[in-house]
């Protein structure tokens, strides 16, 4: 059997708690001001907007309550509203970016279900094009990322700016 070397996984499988601090990963960057060592492109009192470190495609981010909840329903109304609000401002500017053919939206809730931080909700937006999964995932377990981070984040940010004032 050939093995393919991902030392980055460790990290992703491992990644929800920091190890310093034993915070949530999640509640850590909720403190942060956006930047782009920590890739957060917006945040206010409520919520914030995240690129994922691990992304399916180039503009994949996240958005983030800064409450730390496990379920739908142990989000206050008004953080609900100001969540939902990011998140259909977020999509916009993905579209308005990137020009995706389609774009999925989703939360995973529990482990069950495929949450890789399970103790603190989150929407995955990940943009998607027609042909942009070939047989490189099904062969090698490797996901090809044409776009590098940094030049995401400023594509990103410079919209979250603009936008979210």
């Amino acid at each position: 059997m050939e093995r393919f070397w991902a030392p980055w996984r460790g990290e992703y499988i491992t990644g929800s708690v920091n190890e310093k601090t034993g915070q949530c990963i999640l509640c850590g960057l909720a403190g942060e001001k956006p930047s782009k060592k920590n890739l957060v492109l917006f945040k206010n009192d409520k919520v914030y907007v995240v690129m994922n470190k691990f992304p399916y495609n180039n503009g994949h981010i996240m958005v983030v309550p800064n409450q730390h909840v496990d379920t739908l329903s142990a989000l206050p109304g008004e953080d609900y509203i100001s969540l939902s609000a990011v998140l259909k401002k977020s999509v916009e500017i993905i579209n308005r970016v990137y020009k995706p053919e389609g774009c999925n939206i989703g939360m995973n809730i529990g482990r069950a279900a495929g949450a890789g931080i399970d103790s603190h909700i989150h929407y995955h937006v990940v943009p998607r094009w027609n042909g942009d999964t070939n047989f490189m995932p099904v062969f090698s377990e490797v996901k090809v990322i044409s776009e590098h981070f940094v030049t995401t984040y400023e594509k990103l940010s410079e919209e979250f700016m603009e936008v979210m004032k």
